[in-house]
């Protein structure tokens, strides 16, 4: 499977997510977020940023608890709960930002 972006195109696996981590750009994302009816705003961003500088630390997506939790953290309380972040990603935060975001599928989740 794949998806183009002005004219390139992008390896994706059979959920969509991206095969090549280092092909991610942000025009990716937005490509991504449209196929699903999403408009990426600021907010949604924050995450997907979030999320890409937690995987080049770690080497791993982070599951849905350690997301809240560490987002809780860094952006603060009112945006580390589970109900704003499936306000901006409603097919689950943790997958659906990360493929967004274009890392692999978080473990355990299914």
């Amino acid at each position: 499977m794949a998806i183009e972006v002005n004219g390139k195109t992008y390896e994706t696996d059979e959920e969509g997510y991206l095969a090549n981590l280092n092909d991610w750009e942000p025009e990716v994302a937005t490509a991504m977020a449209k196929e699903d009816g999403t408009e990426l705003s600021e907010s949604h961003w924050e995450v997907i940023n979030f999320l890409r500088e937690y995987y080049e630390e770690y080497q791993i997506a982070p599951a849905v608890r350690v997301l809240t939790k560490a987002i809780g953290k860094k952006l603060g309380k009112d945006k580390g709960n589970s109900k704003y972040l499936y306000e901006l990603f409603p097919y689950g935060p943790a997958k659906q930002a990360c493929k967004y975001a274009g890392l692999p599928k978080p473990t355990g989740c299914v």
